[in-house]
């Protein structure tokens, strides 16, 4: 598996895990900005999102080692960042307020998928009542009557 920064937007590969420490995991959720997030064992953030007084810095020790309780403070992002669309939330009232949301979506297209079909049989039954008027007052002649035909949805004839 590929590691992600779960910053939304960023993808820097260099991570630090999420806190044990309940009051530190929390400043680190706030911070973040993420709706319903709820980090796990794996999460992590990466190093572009700490200063880098944030860092020990040790003679041959390894690099980037994030010091005890700092928090994550440099965000590109000006707003905060919506979840993506194919995340679900992991409050169980959220995903129901969520499958709601789809579901009326879901039934207002068809409500207007529907009325568009119903006004598209009205236009043709105009279409042909109008067709049959110029006929009957011989208003258009042969020709236009055949190729306005080929267009009114009746079978034509081939002699």
């Amino acid at each position: 598996t590929t590691l992600m920064c779960s910053c939304y937007g960023c993808d820097m590969r260099l991570f630090h895990t999420f806190p044990i420490d309940v009051a530190v995991r929390a400043e680190w959720m706030q911070k973040i900005q993420r709706d319903h997030f709820n980090p796990t064992k794996n999460t992590q953030v990466c190093s572009r999102h700490f200063k880098k007084t944030d860092f020990s810095v040790t003679v041959g020790g390894p690099q980037n080692c994030l010091k005890p309780h700092k928090i994550p403070s440099v965000f590109s992002l000006k707003r905060k960042a919506p979840d993506h669309l194919y995340a679900l939330p992991s409050c169980p009232k959220a995903i129901k307020a969520k499958l709601d949301a789809a579901l009326a979506t879901v039934w207002k297209l068809q409500r207007e998928k529907s009325n568009a079909l119903a006004r598209e049989r009205r236009a043709k039954k105009n279409k042909h009542a109008l067709l049959e008027e110029l006929k009957e007052k011989n208003l258009i002649n042969e020709e236009l009557k055949e190729k306005l035909e080929c267009y009114s949805g009746k079978k034509k004839e081939i002699h």
